[in-house]
């Protein structure tokens, strides 16, 4: 008999139910379904199913104990109701029932009580303790889980470039002239060659890119800039520094740069790339407190 077949069998069997009377109609449909409930958790368990699956004996085995069970369980209802129709008071009938029904009922597993959160300060003297533990084999820092789930694709790819190329120049575009020398406005910040060098897929997110990182606390922003000039002259060419320039009637440049700070590069030497290729890497500077 398959599941299907004993599913429906079991159906019959509560269905039946509806020719007792009263108060029996109602134990004998409780105790039916409990039935039901029993053998379909019996049948579904994990390691029972998984004997029967690879065991031709196991699987005859687990056949003939629902059976049983479920024959142990027709009976059950059967003397239920029969001994409420002859007058047995029914506290009595169920008492009576209820001690055959139990064999085919297993009680509920004991629940192990809910473990304690450790307490903050439990927490930190246990980062101490492991602090002091000069035999300790740390894993990496624990940020960077998070920080993986936190990064987009264009925005590692914005790290590696950074890890092996060394710092990038950014310039900003300011208004300049003789009323610049007394109050220069704003034009456009933080214009950079990073995401065409990177080859990010959307190059319009880069600012968005570096806000993220160095929100994360990879990279930093600095005021001076790279070593080598000519970046400049490349990045001063682009079209989005040209725009910014000609949008105004007097403009003067900025030069600045952006740098992985020194927990970045060890992000991305964990993280990012393969040790065999972070060797003789550039440097970047490192933020001022």
């Amino acid at each position: 008999m398959n599941e299907w077949q004993r599913g429906t069998q079991l159906n019959r069997w509560v269905g039946s139910t509806d020719e007792l009377p009263g108060l029996a109609r109602i134990v004998a449909e409780t105790t039916a379904r409990s039935v039901a409930w029993t053998a379909g958790s019996y049948v579904r368990s994990g390691r029972l199913l998984a004997r029967a699956l690879s065991d031709r004996k196991a699987a005859e085995e687990l056949i003939h104990e629902v059976a049983e069970d479920v024959s142990l369980a027709t009976r059950t209802i059967s003397d239920v109701a029969r001994a409420i129709a002859e007058g047995v008071p029914v506290s009595q009938a169920l008492l009576e029932g209820g001690a055959a029904l139990a064999t085919v009922i297993p009680d509920p597993p004991p629940s192990a009580p809910p473990e304690r959160e450790p307490t903050l300060r439990e927490r930190g003297e246990e980062l101490l303790e492991r602090s002091r533990d000069v035999w300790s084999d740390e894993e990496p820092h624990p940020a960077y889980v998070r920080i993986l789930d936190d990064l987009a694709p264009d925005e590692a790819r914005i790290l590696v470039l950074m890890l092996h190329d060394g710092p990038q120049p950014a310039v900003d575009v300011r208004t300049g002239g003789p009323v610049g020398m007394v109050s220069s406005t704003l034009v456009a910040s933080g214009l950079t060659m990073i995401g065409a060098r990177a080859g990010v897929r959307y190059v319009d997110e880069v600012p968005a890119y570096l806000n993220n990182l160095f929100r994360l606390g990879l990279v930093w922003f600095s005021s001076e800039q790279v070593e080598d000039p000519m970046e400049y002259q490349v990045l001063e060419a682009q079209p989005d520094v040209l725009e910014a320039m000609h949008s105004v009637r007097f403009a003067k440049l900025v030069r600045r740069s952006i740098h992985l700070t020194p927990f970045g590069i060890n992000f991305c030497r964990t993280c990012l790339v393969d040790p065999a290729e972070a060797v003789d890497l550039p440097e970047h500077g490192a933020p001022l407190d």
